[in-house]
């Protein structure tokens, strides 16, 4: 793989997730796309590259006020509970390997969102107006007319949010504007020019025809409540949340205090977003970029809705279900695993308990877990748990080397550059069951009846096939299901004669022959135990 200009200059590949509204604890959504942020960048480190993934939360707005109300607390005393008791707490249980944690709370992040506005007013990109119209505080945003939803039931004659399914509430105050309007032009020659900036092309389009629409100015500041970034010029007002949450992505990596680190990692390669905040990255998140003189994302990747019973996956909708529930039963590996194999990235995917049980139980416990486990017993019934040297390849065995290679190419270009998971992982899995096939045409267990000597070489050679080929899945599947990927490295005998898996990279998984003769090859626990009822 060609390297970007990004790596040749020696900058991170830096990713980002949304900030996180800590109105409630975490469930599935939010994890989704915070382990596809993880096993992406956890990829590229397996490149050898140098990478930067960034999350954290979004503590202000009056979504927060309200929530930390209702409960009786400060705003502040709330987002520190969440955070410290729900949110980071989580993301170490899923072994999310990032390298900062925003909150939008922290000094340095506010010191320098006020910088950021200030410049911006100064450059005259800022004035004073009014504004009324329908107010959404679950999106925080102002809501159009014509996408508003005819409430029924208890909300007849309301309009809803389209999103939240919630009334909205009718707001008029003095804000002050930042002249989006006048960027609706830059942003479509910028869609133009890089085709790959929002990604998929289904977004992609609809955020090119929200523009050509036309822009309308945004209100970036709120005077009926006041837990927020105070607007530097006018502390009657505190700025948008919005505004405020997607400075994050430069507040963290050094805008207006560490310019060297700054230079080193900014701008994204990769925002991660959910669609429904797609025209806040796509749109605002550019345009305000502009108005600063500043580089914009390379690529904005939105993923699609987590559905359960025909509804998106929220705390709002009710059908937020915890991801501890699903990790106690099929365990956090598996959990990785799933939801970046089963939904393709980019698009809407239903979630159902019986689809987990039967791709753990199909592909993880049938294929690849009983394939490390078959391997060595019988290294360790054949060969006392000494691998042996193959000395006896012949076509059957150049077809799993090439199978390899096909492997190894197809997951590291969906993967690491395409952002499909899905298929990238499926890739893994494809060779996976080639090896298995071969297992069983070759049928080691009968050749191993055979004493003579050339049947005892095809043995060995057979066998050493077998965990050579899982050599290379644990280097391939180490971004996904680390854990496990550990487990089966050990087994191989490779902590004595192979080093830290950690070091390894995706682009060595294909070099056969890396897995010694003669290392130790031991049966540890099950990879993926079955399922209890």
């Amino acid at each position: 793989m060609a390297a970007t200009g990004t790596e040749q200059q020696g900058k991170a590949y830096y990713v980002t997730t949304p900030i996180y509204y800590v109105n409630d604890a975490p469930h599935l959504g939010h994890a989704y796309t915070t382990v596809a942020g993880d096993v992406l960048t956890r990829w590229h480190r397996q490149r050898g590259e140098k990478v930067w993934y960034l999350t954290g939360t979004d503590e202000h707005g009056q979504k927060i006020m309200r929530t930390a109300e209702a409960n009786g607390v400060s705003p502040q005393d709330w987002c520190d509970k969440l955070v410290e008791e729900a949110w980071k707490p989580l993301w170490e249980h899923l072994e999310i390997a990032h390298d900062d944690f925003i909150r939008t709370t922290e000094k340095r992040h506010t010191d320098r969102v006020r910088e950021f506005v200030q410049d911006l007013y100064d450059k005259g990109e800022i004035y004073q107006g009014g504004y009324e119209g329908p107010y959404c505080v679950g999106c925080e945003e102002y809501k159009s007319y014509g996408e508003l939803l005819d409430g029924e039931g208890e909300f007849e004659g309301q309009k809803l949010c389209p999103i939240h399914k919630k009334p909205v509430e009718m707001l008029k105050e003095e804000n002050y504007f930042f002249k989006l309007s006048e960027y609706g032009p830059k942003l479509l020659k910028h869609y133009e020019q890089n085709p790959g900036f929002i990604q998929p092309e289904s977004a992609r389009n609809e955020v090119v025809n929200f523009v050509r629409q036309g822009l309308e100015d945004l209100s970036i500041s709120r005077s009926t409540f006041d837990w927020g970034v105070k607007v530097p010029w006018d502390d009657k007002h505190v700025i948008y949340v919005w505004i405020d949450a997607l400075l994050n992505y430069a507040t963290a990596v050094g805008y207006g205090f560490d310019q060297e680190k700054f230079e080193g990692t900014f701008p994204a390669n990769v925002h991660l977003v959910g669609k429904d905040i797609l025209r806040f990255h796509a749109v605002i998140w550019p345009a305000m970029l502009m108005a600063n003189g500043l580089p914009l994302p390379h690529r904005i990747a939105a993923n699609g809705w987590l559905m359960v019973g025909g509804e998106k996956m929220s705390k709002s909708n009710l059908t937020g279900i915890s991801p501890q529930q699903l990790t106690e039963h099929f365990g956090v590996d598996a959990y990785r695993w799933y939801f970046l194999r089963a939904i393709s990235f980019g698009h809407d995917g239903s979630f159902s308990w019986e689809d987990f049980s039967a791709r753990y139980t199909s592909e993880l416990a049938n294929d690849y877990g009983n394939l490390a486990s078959r391997v060595a017993a019988m290294v360790g019934k054949y060969f006392g748990g000494a691998l042996p040297e193959a000395t006896s390849a012949g076509a059957d065995e150049q077809a799993i080397r090439e199978g390899l290679e096909t492997a190894v190419a197809e997951a590291d270009r969906r993967i690491g550059d395409e952002l499909d998971f899905a298929g990238g992982i499926a890739a893994v899995f494809d060779f996976v069951k080639q090896v298995n096939g071969y297992l069983t045409e070759q049928a080691p267990w009968k050749v191993a009846k055979d004493d003579s000597a050339e049947a005892q070489a095809r043995l060995a050679t057979i066998l050493y096939t077998a965990a050579e080929s899982l050599r290379a899945c644990a280097v391939l599947l180490n971004p996904v299901m680390p854990e496990t990927s550990q487990k089966l490295w050990d087994s191989l005998g490779a902590e004595a004669s192979l080093g830290a898996l950690a070091d390894q990279r995706v682009q060595d998984a294909g070099r056969w022959g890396l897995l010694p003769a003669g290392s130790t090859v031991t049966k540890g626990a099950v990879l993926f135990p079955r399922l209890e009822d």
